[in-house]
Formats: structure tokens, sequence, C-alpha cells
């Protein structure tokens, strides 16, 4: 009667993502195996082959976010896949004129997204401020979240958005793989 008990107690253990998440963090072969090169490389190109950008346009670069998504560009065979939501997404894409008015907003959907992730600044505007050196523009995204990938343009082109989001890949598959726990952040 004892062993099964027990039996229903393993078989209750993986009932929740905690407890995956517990049993395989305290499992001594995935301690053994965990920071070998082959592993790090799986890791890295599972997190580089999909990406997922946040939607959120702010002027004239949104369209050319946009053109990149459709058909002619179709970033989903790149595994880029647009999400609607920041707690479902990994890259922010700034795309336009960050104004001192929503950069707070900015900041608190960048929060929300879930560790690792990216931020790409697509367009002048988005990496230096561009022609709108006044009070009201932010001066480059980097001063609110930190940027990974600058993309240059006044609006950059669909095929530049993907050539930046070639040097994200490649960046990310050089990165450690194991960057959250050597930051002490919980997954």
């Amino acid at each position: 009667m004892d062993t099964g008990k027990n039996l229903l107690e393993e078989k209750l253990l993986f009932t929740t993502l905690e407890n995956i998440g517990d049993v395989l963090r305290n499992n001594p072969i995935v301690k053994a195996v965990k920071h070998t090169p082959v592993v790090g490389d799986v890791v890295n190109w599972g997190r580089s082959s999909a990406l997922w950008p946040m939607t959120f346009g702010l002027a004239c670069c949104a369209i050319e976010m946009i053109a990149a998504g459709c058909s002619r560009y179709d970033t989903d065979r790149m595994g880029i896949v647009f999400r609607p939501s920041p707690r479902q997404s990994d890259v922010m894409i700034v795309a336009g004129t960050m104004t001192k008015k929503i950069a707070p907003a900015v900041k608190r959907l960048y929060d929300q997204m879930p560790e690792p992730r990216w931020v790409i600044a697509q367009g002048g505007c988005a990496s230096a401020g561009g022609p709108y050196n006044t009070y009201a523009v932010v001066q480059g995204t980097d001063l609110v979240v930190p940027v990974d990938v600058y993309i240059p343009g006044c609006p950059p082109r669909p095929d530049a958005l993907l050539f930046g989001f070639l040097q994200l890949i490649e960046k990310i598959r050089r990165e450690n793989p194991f960057i959250l726990e050597e930051r002490n952040i919980g997954v």
C-alpha cells in the first residue's frame, strides 16, 4: 500500500511548472551536462531561431516594420513572429520618434517583457533623435532602455530591419546561454 502512495506522489510531483523547474534545476545529470558547449549552442540556437518582437510603432518607421512582416519580406520564415503583448515578446523594436511623454510607457513595456530580452532601435529618430533636436524628443532610445541593435535610416527599408534581425541573431548566438543564472534572475 505504501508503494502505491509513493507512485501517486511521484505522479503528482509534475503537476505544476514550478515543480518541473525544481526537479530540472536539482537534477544531478542536468547539472553535469548543463555547461557543455553543445548544450550552450542548442540553447542559443533555440533563442535566436524564435524571436518574438512586440508590435510597437511610434512614427513613420512603424510602416516599414509592418512591411517587413508582410509577404514580400516574410519574417515568419526566419522564426520572427510579431506579438501584441510585452509578456509574450522577447524583442522590442522602437520604430520611430520617442517623445518624453511616451518614454515612461516604453520603459514600462520593456520591464514587462520576460528575460532575456533585446531592443532594436529602428531609424534615426529612435537611434539619436533624428532631425528633432527639441526639448520634447528623447535623443536616443538608449537613454530609456538598453539597445542591442541600431538600424540607421529615415525611415530604414524593411530589408534593413531584416539585416538588423540578422545582427541580433548573431549577437544572441555569441551570448552565454546561462546569463540569467549569472544575473540571479529566476526563470
